[in-house]
């Protein structure tokens, strides 16, 4: 029997059709702001060893060029046994767990951690993907998408992407 292939699932997105909703944002209220939605993967592929989280708005107007990815968020070291991340699990007042292995990287806020879309990126593309690699990955303490990019270079063995839009 074929292994399924990897994906990547976040039932509160699926059931805002395909809107990323404003816990989520820096649009939230109260408590429910600013915390990282819940993410559930399947079909890991056999011989995985780690996995790796990249979350950004594929939309972000940049001076320089037209568009360039804005980096949201960034996981790595996620272990093959662990099947989704719950939400707030990072983000305002989130509790990444330090001894599961898992590193969070800065995002382009220059914080660790989750950082939802902001009120003047109304309509983007919020992409998040996910990485199944045959290694886990030395990034050092200052783990960003850059090195985690440069780092999976010939290790991935499957990807999953799910796209929301942030529609304020």
């Amino acid at each position: 029997m074929a292994q399924e292939s990897l994906r990547l699932v976040c039932p509160p997105i699926a059931h805002h059709d395909g809107r990323l909703p404003r816990q989520y944002t820096l649009e939230g209220q109260g408590a429910k702001k600013d915390i990282s939605p819940p993410l559930e993967w399947y079909g890991v592929p056999d011989g995985t060893r780690s996995l790796a989280l990249v979350v950004q708005d594929i939309d972000a107007p940049d001076p320089e060029r037209p568009v360039v990815p804005w980096t949201h968020w960034v996981v790595a070291n996620i272990s093959p046994e662990i099947k989704g991340l719950p939400e707030g699990f990072s983000g305002a007042g989130g509790n990444a767990s330090v001894d599961s292995g898992v590193q969070e990287g800065i995002n382009d806020w220059k914080q660790p951690g989750w950082r939802g879309p902001v009120p003047d990126s109304h309509g983007h593309r919020i992409q998040f993907r996910i990485y199944a690699l045959d290694d886990e990955l030395s990034l050092g303490n200052k783990v960003t998408a850059d090195k985690v990019m440069e780092a999976i270079d010939g290790h991935v063995l499957g990807e999953a992407e799910l796209t929301a839009v942030f529609m304020g």
